[in-house]
This record gives structure tokens, C-alpha cells and sequence, in this order.
């Protein structure tokens, strides 16, 4: 996770979203595309928040950990073990994680991330990924959803981050998406700006999504396409998963509502079917190639 600057954040690409449908284009050729094909996905991780599966650092039996796998936490509140009813909690198969200040005054927030530093876990080098979310409102919130390299020890060459969504709370009507590839400490990002109702996001649960192929790399906002660059060659290795509740980013965290809340109802990956059996769907079809193997373990 990087935060931009002012300026930088006036430099970017802009998807215009009005309306109930939540619908709109940057290109031709995505105002072309329907939704996401499922036709030729297949199920490879389906978090449905029935019951809480968060370790601290390594992963052992659980699904998530709590914390990134390379000790990279970051903003203002402190990503925080699972504990009694904090920072996640799980009601009626809806996961809640909330930020707010401790005794001495100090904020604490959570992170989920889908695999750990030893690999273990869930990650995938193509697919499509996506969480169903509402997110806090407020000044100051920084909630995301997005996957990141999952990388072999020892790994030296660039590795990439993909932001499928960055929301910050004191701008009400947008949220970000954001390319990065990272080698020794650097990234040059590639941003999208999808402009949305003012506090529609807040309002009610969508779907933020990302298809990964060979080829390109396609955002989705409520299953529509909104943005496409296309996948960096240095893309070798399979993304886990991670969704987030962050503060600040540079920005004043002194008017953030305590508690605040992000609310995840599932976190989805799925996997290209073999090509054989994407014979029969209709549109383009997709060829992985000599991937990374998916990693669930």
C-alpha cells in the first residue's frame, strides 16, 4: 500500500460512476464487455465469514493471518492479533473490522491476509478475485482490498501489488486503483480514479473486483469493468489475498469516527479452467500457459 500525494492523485485515470447502475467506462473496448465471464472461472477460495479463521504471523489450520507476510504494516492504527471480539468479529456469515483507540489512546485496527511469509495458505498467479464490502464512513478511514506477490524465499526480482480498491474516508466520492511493481523499495504506480455518488460506497455493500491474465489486468466495480492495463512481464508468481481496515495515509486521523467499521460479507478467487473446457463459453478465451501452480495449503 502506497499513499499519494495531492498532485499525484490528480494524475490519474478517471472512470466516471453515476447512478443506481454503477456503470461506467474509460475505453471502447471495455464499453464492449458485459461482466465478468464466469463461464470460464472455476472456485479456488471461498471465504463466506461463516465462522472467524484469523492466526496471528504463521497460518497453521486458519485461513487468514493478521498481519502482511513480510512485517509490512502500515498508517496510523496498529494491525492487531485476533482477540476477544476485537479487531474482527463474525455475525451472520458478515466479517466486521472495526479500528478504534485503546486505553492509552492509541488506535488499533485489523488486517486479514490469505498466506504467510513461509508461503503457506492461499494464492494464485491468474484468476479472478473479489470481496463484497461496505465500508466505513468518515475522515481519516483507509479501508482496501488487494493481493500482492507471494513470492519464493529468496526472490530478488520485481514483484507486483495490485489495489483493487484504496478508499480514503475525507473524499467521499472516488476511490482508487492502483498497479504497482515493486523492485528494491521503488514503484512506479498506475492509478485509476473511479468517481462514485458521494457516500454510496458507505451506503451499502459492492463488489470490487480484479481479473489477472496473461494478458491484462481488468478491475471491476459491481462485476462491470472499469480499468485495464496491461500485466507486467515481471508478474512470475502467485497474489494472496488481503482486505484491510487502515488510517490515516498522510491524512488528519483527529476526526475519525471511534469506532469505525468495515464490513466484508465474502472474499472469492477463482482460477482459469483448463483451456479444453473454456471451449463452450462465449468471448475470448484464456491461456495461462506455464503458470505458478496455485498455492493452498
Amino acid at each position: 500500500m502506497k499513499r499519494f500525494s495531492k498532485l499525484a492523485l490528480t494524475a490519474t485515470c478517471v472512470a466516471t460512476l453515476s447512478g443506481a447502475a454503477f456503470f461506467s467506462l474509460t475505453t471502447r473496448e471495455l464499453a464492449a464487455e458485459e461482466s465478468v465471464n464466469f463461464c470460464l472461472l472455476q472456485s479456488a477460495f471461498a471465504e463466506e465469514f461463516d465462522d472467524l479463521s484469523v492466526a496471528s504471523r504463521e497460518i497453521g489450520d486458519k485461513r487468514w493471518i493478521a498481519h502482511t507476510p513480510w512485517n509490512g504494516d502500515f498508517g496510523d492504527a496498529v494491525f492487531t492479533d485476533p482477540g476477544d471480539a476485537f479487531p474482527f468479529t463474525v455475525k451472520d456469515g458478515i466479517l466486521s473490522i472495526t479500528a478504534k483507540k485503546d486505553e492509552s489512546g492509541q488506535w488499533r485496527s485489523g488486517l486479514i491476509a490469505s498466506a504467510d511469509a513461509q508461503n503457506k495458505g492461499f494464492a494464485a498467479q491468474y484468476g479472478y478475485f473479489e470481496a463484497r464490502a461496505k465500508l466505513p464512513d468518515g475522515p481519516g478511514v483507509w479501508p482496501a482490498f488487494w493481493l500482492a506477490t507471494s513470492a519464493p524465499p529468496g526472490w530478488t526480482e520485481p514483484s507486483i501489488e495490485v489495489d483493487v480498491i484504496e478508499y480514503y474516508g475525507h473524499a467521499r466520492d472516488g476511490y482508487y486503483s492502483v498497479l504497482h511493481v515493486w523492485h528494491q523499495g521503488r514503484s512506479d504506480p498506475k492509478t485509476n480514479l473511479t468517481k462514485v455518488p458521494p457516500g454510496s460506497l458507505s451506503d451499502d455493500f459492492h463488489t470490487y473486483g480484479v481479473q489477472v491474465d496473461p494478458k491484462f489486468i481488468t478491475f471491476y466495480l459491481d462485476r462491470r469493468p472499469i480499468w485495464r492495463v496491461d500485466t507486467p512481464a515481471s508478474h512470475k508468481n502467485p497474489l494472496l489475498l488481503m482486505a484491510n481496515l487502515a488510517l490515516g495515509s498522510g491524512w488528519p486521523i483527529d476526526k475519525t469516527p471511534d469506532p469505525s467499521v468495515m464490513l466484508i460479507d465474502y472474499i472469492h478467487a477463482y482460477t482459469f479452467k483448463p483451456l479444453p473446457e473454456q471451449q463452450s463459453c462465449p468471448g475470448d478465451k484464456v491461456d495461462i500457459g506455464a503458470a505458478r501452480p496455485t498455492v493452498s495449503e
